[in-house]
């Protein structure tokens, strides 16, 4: 497969997402989308409605509406800002809520960095569509929020999580399978992320100044060196707490540290997470089945969780694209043909039905998990799509 052909599937590919989203996800009789949709495409519009699913359509449609140019995208970006800013966002406390009951009304108040940081990715998305400076208007306060209520001015970085009046909690994870720990690299991933986007379009001394903090804190306390992965959870002071590798946390970061840098335009910065961006895909390898090229999810203590996850496999398709743009080596121009091969065969539905959550060691789907949820959004792949469309296009 040549890069002409990689671009087209992308493009067909990242049509065929969003159209499931467009038919199937919003709710016409309570607004929003719907919460979620099961493994067999039935929806439940009583399912609750999570701020990490509307940030993140709000991105995915944003994104292809700005970049594709196809104003059939635009409705659907705008209904996810509309529902966020009428529902999501607490005028009394700041932020935004983590999650609201089908009909709208808050459920949980909790203040997640995590999900202000989706919030802020996908209103700083749309601000870049739209250029409403009532949208750049409410980006700048969730930022300031962030920075207000999250940051540690000890030890750096942010802290997890908060009451709905932002009051320490002693339960700070995102899900049961997280570690109860005050600080993670999956929260400080995404923080970047949005403060990257934002910064492309408020380019701020001060948000600058943050966004080289965060790539300090990745090099200085995220990053291990001994294995060359990240650390997922520490300590309020940088102590590691788990042995378990994420290789999608590694790739994802691998591209997403080096965009930071570049979007900031800093060139010691570029140096360094261009090096990062080859050292890190380097030990994602370690999850990569040579079998079928797909990615193995993470690695416990025991050894591999022997599940291949959606998410991981989009974050690799653009990871060892970027490893390619910066070395030029050949090897990772084919492991990311190689992972887009393995998701046509194993992961998305020839029939259009968005992409499975993740298949097991024989290749069938992962039981029990949604094709749309409180989780699983049209963010991964659509971005996978949209990034390995960009990059390509500068190819000569």
């Amino acid at each position: 497969m040549n890069s002409i052909t990689y671009q087209e599937e992308m493009s067909r590919e990242l049509q065929s997402i969003l159209q499931y989203w467009m038919l199937n996800t919003p709710d016409e009789k309570q607004g929003g989308f719907i919460g979620r949709i099961d493994e067999d495409d039935r929806p439940h519009p009583e399912a609750p409605k999570g701020l990490v699913l509307n940030s993140r359509i709000l991105w995915s449609f944003s994104a292809a509406w700005r970049y594709t140019g196809q104003w059939i995208y635009r409705p659907v970006a705008t209904r996810a800002y509309d529902y966020l800013i009428a529902h999501f966002l607490d005028r009394e406390s700041g932020g935004a809520f983590w999650s609201l009951d089908a009909a709208g009304r808050p459920l949980n108040t909790r203040k997640q960095i995590y999900g202000q940081a989706f919030a802020l990715y996908g209103l700083s998305e749309y601000y870049r569509a739209t250029g409403d400076q009532a949208v750049l208007g409410e980006a700048i306060r969730l930022y300031q929020t962030i920075e207000e209520r999250s940051f540690d001015q000890v030890y750096n970085g942010y802290f997890e999580a908060f009451s709905r009046d932002w009051q320490p909690l002693e339960d700070l994870r995102l899900s049961e399978k997280d570690a109860n720990e005050q600080k993670t690299t999956n929260t400080h991933l995404h923080v970047l992320e949005a403060y990257t986007t934002l910064y492309a379009v408020w380019p701020d001394t001060g948000l600058r100044g943050k966004i080289r903090q965060l790539l300090a804190v990745f090099t200085n306390h995220i990053l291990d060196p001994a294995t060359g992965h990240l650390g997922l959870f520490f300590s309020a002071d940088w102590q590691p707490m788990s042995q378990l590798i994420s290789y999608g946390h590694d790739i994802e970061a691998a591209w997403l540290l080096h965009e930071a840098a570049l979007v900031i335009e800093d060139e010691e910065w570029i140096r360094i997470t261009a090096g990062l961006c080859l050292k890190l895909a380097d030990v994602t390898l370690e999850g990569l089945d040579e079998e079928d090229g797909g990615l193995w999810h993470e690695k416990e203590e025991d050894g591999l969780v022997r599940e291949k996850h959606w998410w991981p496999q989009a974050e690799a398709m653009v990871g060892f694209l970027r490893a390619w743009t910066i070395s030029g080596e050949s090897r990772w121009w084919e492991k990311s043909k190689t992972v887009w091969s393995f998701v046509k065969h194993y992961i998305r539905e020839s029939n259009g039905k968005e992409w499975y959550w993740g298949v097991r060691a024989d290749h069938t789907p992962m039981p029990g998990h949604e094709k749309a949820g409180f989780w699983k959004c049209p963010y991964h792949n659509s971005r996978a799509c949209l990034e390995v469309i960009r990059t390509l296009e500068k190819i000569p």
